[in-house]
Formats: C-alpha cells, sequence, structure tokens
C-alpha cells in the first residue's frame, strides 16, 4: 500500500486550521477509495474504562471518536465524489490499511490502536465493519506529527457480503472537541507489518 507522503505545510496547527480541523484531512478521495490524514488513536489503557464490573469505552475514547467523525464528516462534505464513495464502501468487500506514526518507536504497539481507528472510522461512515475483510497495519515515527494514514478502499473478494448495509450505529452523534495540536512533519519509517483476515 502506497501511502502520498505529506508535505510540510499539509498538517497545520489546530490553533489556526479552519473550524478547528486540519484542513489536509482529506489526502484522496475516488469512488473505490478514501485515504485520510487523523489523529493517533489513545493508548489502549486510555481506551476502556471498567464500570460496574464491565469493560466500557472510556470518555477519552468517546472523544477520540467524535473528534475522528467531524474530521471525515467535515473532510467529505469538500467532495463531489462522496455520494458514490459512500454507496460503494456500504456494499462492496473492504480493505483497510494504517500507517501508524508514532512519537516512539517502543512506547506503542503496532495494532493497540485498530481497534477504536477502525470502529471510529467505520461509525462516522456509517459502516458496519464486517465489510472489512482486509487489513494492513503499518508503524513509522514522527516525533513532531503524531497521526494516522488511513486507506479504505474496495477489494475483490469471493466471500459473500448482505446486499444491504448493516451499520451498528445509524445516529453517530458528533461532539466537539478540543483539537490536537499538530506540527511539522519530518517522518521515518521504523517497521511495518500486516493483518490479512482469512477468505473462506
Amino acid at each position: 500500500m502506497a501511502f502520498r507522503r505529506i508535505h510540510p505545510q499539509s498538517i497545520v496547527s489546530s490553533r489556526t486550521a479552519v473550524g478547528g480541523f486540519p484542513q489536509e484531512t482529506l489526502l484522496s478521495i475516488t469512488t473505490k477509495k478514501l485515504v485520510l490524514a487523523l489523529p493517533v488513536p489513545p493508548s489502549i489503557n486510555h481506551q476502556y474504562a471498567t464500570v460496574n464490573g464491565r469493560r466500557v469505552l472510556s470518555s477519552k475514547g468517546r472523544r477520540y471518536k467524535a473528534n475522528v467523525a467531524q474530521q471525515i464528516l467535515a473532510a467529505l462534505m469538500r467532495s463531489s465524489e462522496r455520494m458514490d464513495l459512500l454507496k460503494n464502501l456500504r456494499t462492496d468487500a473492504l480493505k483497510l490499511s494504517i500507517r501508524f506514526f508514532f512519537t516512539s518507536a517502543l512506547r506503542r504497539d503496532i495494532d493497540g490502536g485498530l481497534k477504536i481507528a477502525q470502529d471510529a472510522i467505520c461509525d462516522a461512515l456509517d459502516i458496519n465493519d464486517n465489510r472489512i475483510v482486509e487489513i494492513h497495519l503499518y508503524k513509522a515515527i514522527d516525533a513532531n506529527c503524531p497521526r494516522m494514514e488511513c486507506s479504505l478502499s474496495i477489494t475483490p473478494t469471493k466471500t459473500k457480503l448482505p446486499k444491504t448495509r448493516t451499520s451498528k450505529n445509524t445516529k453517530f452523534q458528533v461532539k466537539r472537541t478540543s483539537p490536537r495540536h499538530h506540527s511539522i512533519p519530518g517522518s521515518g519509517r521504523v517497521k511495518s507489518h500486516t493483518i490479512r483476515q482469512s477468505k473462506p
């Protein structure tokens, strides 16, 4: 999976971004593919909390998902391809690729942010994540601009999927949260890893 290299001016300080969103959340869009630059998820220890003996999404996790939803929806509104893309994403099998850019090579696991990132993206797009049949993860380091670059695209498969979309959350509440501060990136690749879901 080839990711577009982000220009140093692409991710700006959230203090100057229009509407509080990074101006280059949307990296590219076609009728079959969406590429986004989004905030890094909270660490696994901060994603969930125990309430009455049950593991539930923490307040930090909920704020993260709401923030991602805001950024995705705001980015899509600027694209004329969004309706055809959403139709395809909701009817076909999907491939998800995520490249995490962490501030440190050793403090974060490559798969610790996968589930919450996948849920946040799918909830924002009103897609059931069971449509994803292939996942690729990559780990890199960027001390100045931590982020994740995500690609969600159509992929050929023999797996039979529902003809109608079956979203888990048909109404997703988007709340305004404090945006992250981003500075000029200077990235270097550290580690790469691929996960594939088996196909019948």
